[in-house]
């Protein structure tokens, strides 16, 4: 391993770069074709301005794809038309939308609203829900159940903060959802994992699908499912569900193929037949790692609930979209707040079942409160506050008097940057504009179709192989003939100076944790915060601050997309063997030369997954954008779901996917590359 050291920093310093060999292509073949890519652009450009030649710049709108108009007529005939004798396809999104909407209005009635007998003002209360104490004391004792106390005052402190700051009613609209739409995409996920596990053809068909559906923009799937199953709820849980599945499917996959075979020898030695042997011996052992599946559900339907929230979710997600529409940072601040807040004490609590250990059983013949005292508390807890709501508001809600806000402080805050620092921001935003974002959206804007198919066919065969630069170009090739060439150019243009600032701001910050334990308390504090947010919250301060337009979209998508950059570089860094270390410092290198030559070159495949995860987040939070001004793909989705257009919202989701897959193969392709460099694979 020493040797390799040596070898390694050696290359190192002879190619002047920490990641230099990592593609594996002469340089020569790279700057020929940044240079040719230049070249055609600038020309392009000119002759566009001078002979008005859109067919360069744009694909020749007589021979694009009519794909947007086949879906959506497929889809007004799927809806209105098909019918299978018996019943029709209209027939079933309904008898789906009862499926789920049922046991959502239960939820709902047990948190919110209460049972009722009838509508409007002649509608009779049959029973309370829950009061607002009797929901905390069930939290905390599923945190001691799950934990200890440490945990129950952190999720009984999360849940009190709801109230307190007078976000409880929109927050258990929200956790009906959660709790209707977190058992679908775990109960979903795990069968689809289940299958894949089972019948590796289906493994194989899945992936792709699972790849789509991850990379897609969730605007993108809300056209359809907007109009399949209308406005409301149902639709919104039917979109979260969507959005938090993919995780769980990977997971489950993984995790039932990480069982060791002796555990399966042993259970099909002691007679277990395939369901037994599924369901008592290789769900329990990987259980586990499922937890982390259930985990990524439950986050990333906390993170779909203000997008659900646009085609009738309700809830916290609604008080921030409308706080977004208004201007109104400090009610933003708040509900988003209060999301993260949620996210938190769920997060935790779903952390502790994943590694909770088995305690014993009490003693069958003492009394149930003995056996379970805990239980019972809470059960009387719940009970009589329930119950003593019907007769005394504060215990059904809290007391409207004694909440607190946090919204004229964020108001002022944000009053008082504008006021004072107006001009600096200003002259930042001009300096950034000019220098960076111009010149490389002009770069962008200008490459003519054909040559950008090419380029990208080339560029990706010389990274990954033949294979990967056929599929970049049929898949570039697609983009262009749908009519969206300069739109998708935008978004590269706008994913790429994105990316290239938060990596240049969270790789070093990155590898400073990596380095310093006390760096690593302070820095982990932020990139926590940072990543709990909810993608719109970030919108708020940012067009505050900087108005609408492709700097605003920049500035927010840099925040969101940060957190993976500093995350995998420290993970990088603290994996590098400290035995490698010693060896450097043996052979007399400095502690800078330990970190060019040493540390940086083994941490870059952990650099380039990071590259990568940074690069999807840059991608979904465009989307996003779209809402401050953007004119990418992004915008074209978002348009499409306010005219509730399907075909149109479908291919511009395709176009946006199709970047994201190709980003995702090449970065994948390098990371591999690096690996095999290094001896790591």
């Amino acid at each position: 391993m020493t040797d390799q050291v040596h070898e390694e920093a050696n290359s190192t310093q002879t190619a002047g770069t920490p990641l230099a060999g990592l593609v594996t292509a002469p340089r020569l073949f790279w700057a020929g074709l940044f240079l040719a890519t230049w070249a055609l652009s600038t020309w392009s450009m000119s002759l566009y301005k001078a002979l008005d030649a859109r067919w360069i710049i744009r694909y020749p709108a007589k021979y694009e794809l009519n794909l947007d108009s086949w879906i959506s007529s497929a889809m007004n005939w799927l809806v209105d038309d098909l019918d299978f004798g018996i019943f029709t396809f209209r027939d079933v999104t309904r008898f789906l939308s009862a499926l789920i909407e049922a046991p959502y209005d239960i939820v709902r009635d047990f948190l919110v609203s209460g049972f009722l007998l009838g509508q409007g003002q002649q509608a009779v209360e049959l029973a309370p829900p829950l009061s607002w104490i009797a929901i905390i004391a069930i939290f905390v004792g599923l945190a001691l159940y799950a934990k200890d106390r440490m945990l129950a005052v952190l999720v009984g402190g999360c849940f009190t903060y709801l109230a307190v700051f007078g976000q409880w009613d929109s927050a258990m609209v929200t956790l009906a959802s959660v709790l209707i739409a977190v058992p679908l995409g775990i109960a979903g996920g795990l069968m689809l994992g289940i299958l894949a596990y089972r019948h590796p053809v289906f493994d194989r068909m899945l992936r792709p699908v699972l790849d789509l559906m991850q990379t897609v923009p969730v605007f993108a799937y809300l056209v359809p499912i907007l109009v399949l199953f209308g406005f409301g709820p149902v639709a919104a849980l039917i979109a979260t569900v969507i959005y938090a599945m993919p995780p769980m499917v990977r997971i489950s996959t993984v995790a039932l193929q990480s069982v060791p075979e002796e555990v399966i020898e042993a259970g099909r030695m002691v007679g277990c037949r395939p369901h037994q042997l599924m369901w008592k011996v290789l769900i329990p052992t990987a259980m586990p790692s499922l937890m982390v599946g259930v985990n990524q559900v439950i986050m990333l339907s906390l993170n779909m609930v203000i997008i659900a929230s646009m085609i009738g979710a309700g809830g916290l997600g609604y008080d921030v979209l409308t706080a977004l529409r208004r201007l109104d940072i400090g009610g933003g601040v708040e509900a988003g707040l209060a999301i993260v807040v949620m996210a938190i004490a769920l997060d935790r609590l779903s952390q502790a079942f994943a590694i909770r250990r088995v305690r014993p059983r009490p003693e069958p013949g003492l009394p149930f409160y003995k056996r379970h005292p805990r239980l019972t508390l809470v059960a009387a807890i719940a009970a009589v506050t329930t119950l003593a709501g019907a007769y005394i508001p504060a215990f059904r809600e809290y007391p409207e008097s004694l909440t607190l806000t946090t919204g004229t402080f964020w108001n002022t805050v944000m009053e008082w940057i504008n006021v004072n620092f107006f001009d600096a921001i200003e002259a930042v935003k001009t300096l950034l504009l000019n220098v960076l974002l111009l010149p490389v959206k002009r770069f962008f804007a200008g490459i003519p179709w054909p040559w950008g198919i090419l380029a990208v066919g080339l560029a990706t065969a010389r990274v990954g192989g033949l294979r990967l630069g056929l599929m970049a170009a049929a898949m570039t090739a697609f983009i262009a003939a749908s009519g969206l060439w300069r739109e998708a150019m935008t978004t590269v243009y706008l994913c790429s100076v994105s990316v290239l600032l938060a990596s240049l701001i969270g790789i070093p910050f990155g590898i400073w944790a990596g380095q310093s334990a006390r760096a690593n308390s302070v820095i982990s504090v932020v990139i926590d915060t940072l990543q709990t947010l909810p993608s719109f919250v970030y919108l708020i301060p940012v067009v505050m601050l900087f108005r609408v337009g492709d700097f605003s979209a920049m500035i927010a998508i840099v925040l969101y997309a940060i957190v993976p950059a500093v995350r995998y570089a420290a993970h990088g860094i603290r994996s590098v063997d400290n035995e490698v270390i010693e060896a450097g410092k043996v052979s007399g290198c400095t502690e800078r030369q330990i970190l060019w030559r040493i540390k940086l070159p083994l941490a870059a495949p952990s650099l380039l997954l990071g590259l990568n995860q940074t690069i999807m987040l840059a991608i979904s939070m465009l989307v996003i954008t779209a809402l401050v001004g953007t004119r990418d793909l992004g915008q074209e989705v978002y348009i499409a779901l306010t005219k509730a257009n399907t075909g149109q919202g479908i291919v511009a989701g395709l176009s946006v996917a199709f970047i994201a897959i190709i980003a995702d193969r090449v970065v994948t392709a390098l990371a591999r590359s690096s690996q095999e460099r290094l001896g790591l694979k």
